[in-house]
């Protein structure tokens, strides 16, 4: 799966979407070598704050341009008002995917919402998804009931999907069944967690009910990242039964 040029090839794009690779550095060069590096095998890639705060919308406008689905990761988490206008600013991009932090109440996610929706429209783009973010990977024990409460709210306020640990899935797909479902926090067997308090293997993610998985040090801090993207594959495939 390493062609000659060092780059990583061959997966058909049905899992490269399902697959997204976080361009979690301060450097837009960088990120961008990252994602033509994997691009056989990330289908998405993920803007994060650190990378917004360094590059701003070129980021997200050239990684379109290279055919990738991008999965603005902003977390926005503001009054009504403030991240409507702020979404609908984004929609505009080209991005795919935007978060809003369930945390902000249901008026502020369906304002998120309709201002994505909004951006998108008038630039001429096909509608775009807010995924809501319900409780941070990083938190090792969430308060009982929190996820389905926020599940429930992301649903109701029109998200395309959410934002969750794999091990919550089991509490959120039923609050919100028809929703996507998009999981950080992805390490393979054995590898080290860093600030994840609820991690997962790519396999336990998808048996879980997980429809995207986000992919980030498990392979860009990898001593050979191109051998840790396969096994995220061979990982994701066993997960699905198709090894």
């Amino acid at each position: 799966m390493v062609e000659a040029d060092g780059t990583t090839g061959g997966l058909p794009d049905e899992l490269r979407r399902r697959l997204v690779l976080a361009l979690d550095f301060d450097d837009s060069v960088l990120a961008m070598r990252w994602a033509l590096r994997m691009r056989g095998i990330f289908g998405v890639t993920k803007v994060g704050l650190e990378l917004w705060s360094a590059a701003g919308p070129s980021t997200v406008a050239e990684l379109v341009g290279q055919g990738f689905h991008v999965f603005l990761d902003l977390k926005l988490a503001d009054i009504p008002n403030t991240t409507y206008r702020a979404a609908r600013v984004l929609g505009a991009l080209g991005a795919r995917y935007l978060t809003v932090h369930a945390s902000a109440g249901e008026a502020s996610v369906m304002a998120g919402v309709e201002g994505f929706a909004e951006g998108a429209e008038q630039a001429g783009l096909p509608r775009p998804a807010v995924l809501g973010v319900t409780v941070l990977t990083s938190e090792k024990e969430p308060p009982a009931g929190l996820v389905a409460e926020r599940a429930r709210l992301c649903a109701e306020a029109g998200c395309g999907g959410i934002v969750c640990a794999a091990s919550d899935l089991a509490v959120a797909k039923p609050a919100a069944p028809s929703l996507l479902t998009v999981v950080p926090g992805i390490r393979l067997a054995g590898g080290s967690t860093h600030d994840q308090g609820r991690s997962a293997t790519p396999a336990a993610a998808v048996r879980a009910g997980a429809d995207l998985l986000v992919v980030g040090r498990a392979v860009t801090a990898a001593d050979d990242p191109e051998r840790a993207a396969e096994a995220v594959v061979a990982d994701l495939l066993a997960g699905l039964g198709r090894n």
